[in-house]
């Protein structure tokens, strides 16, 4: 299958082995990954903060990158971004009255997916090969868990890691309090939700805590890291893509 990496903006940025470790993923299992070189950011922060006219070129933009028929299917490490493009889009090209791009961003949303969707749904495989020999607990994001509904497929996946020790984390389908312009303009009650959800890492013995949004993960670290748990964080995809001869 010939897929179409959308890297997000946020592991260009900052998490770039998100990407890397998504492209590495789906190589070993066969796929051809390529890179719409015109990507940019999906508009999603413009969107949440209600600026909607300003997230019209992005979307634009993201439709004019993803709409090639030369790929399959378009994969995503982060349930927040899939979830802006299918949930999104259309409705800011609405907004502006632009039907045609509606349309054509409607297309694209129904080929992109999130990677444990596309993995378990998509290409039916929950055994990927993974070696990951650590004590990992899992924190299911909001929009993959409320907006995308993944349900438990990134458990399915990590159950079949090998070597690796996955402990239920309590109270799991709590929001960890990032929520993208939330945390900034909510800050002490982001603060609170935080502390909520490193308590519960915490009380796992958990050496990583994984997650499918590197949003949500670079939250949840800086609060772990604030408290110098020794806890780490890590993508959803770097564990899969993770192998015996990598970690050897």
């Amino acid at each position: 299958m010939k897929i179409a990496l959308f890297a997000t903006c946020l592991a260009d940025g900052l998490f770039p082995e998100a990407a890397k470790a998504t492209v590495r993923l789906l190589e070993r299992l066969g796929h051809d990954v390529v890179f719409p070189a015109g990507q940019t950011c999906c508009g999603q922060m413009h969107i949440n903060t209600g600026f909607l006219d300003d997230a019209a070129p992005l979307v634009r933009r993201h439709v004019q990158a993803f709409e090639e028929t030369s790929w399959d299917v378009a994969v995503a490490p982060s349930g927040s971004c899939v979830g802006s493009v299918r949930h999104q889009h259309a409705m800011v090209a609405r907004h502006v009255g632009d039907d045609d791009l509606a349309g054509r961003a409607e297309d694209v949303a129904s080929r992109t997916y999130e990677l444990s969707e596309l993995l378990v749904d998509v290409l039916g495989v929950t055994d990927v090969g993974a070696y990951y020999p650590h004590r990992v607990t899992y924190h299911p994001t909001c929009h993959s868990l409320r907006m995308l509904r993944v349900g438990d497929k990134p458990l399915q996946l990590l159950r079949e890691v090998r070597a690796m020790t996955l402990v239920e984390l309590p109270d799991a389908d709590s929001c960890c309090g990032f929520g993208g312009t939330f945390a900034l303009k909510n800050s002490q009650v982001s603060t609170a939700m935080l502390a909520d959800k490193a308590r519960n890492v915490m009380s796992t013995r958990a050496q990583m805590c994984t997650a499918g949004d590197s949003s949500c993960l670079m939250h949840i670290g800086g609060g772990l890291s604030r408290l110098r748990t020794g806890v780490g964080t890590v993508h959803l995809a770097e564990i899969l893509a993770s192998t015996e001869a990598v970690a050897a």
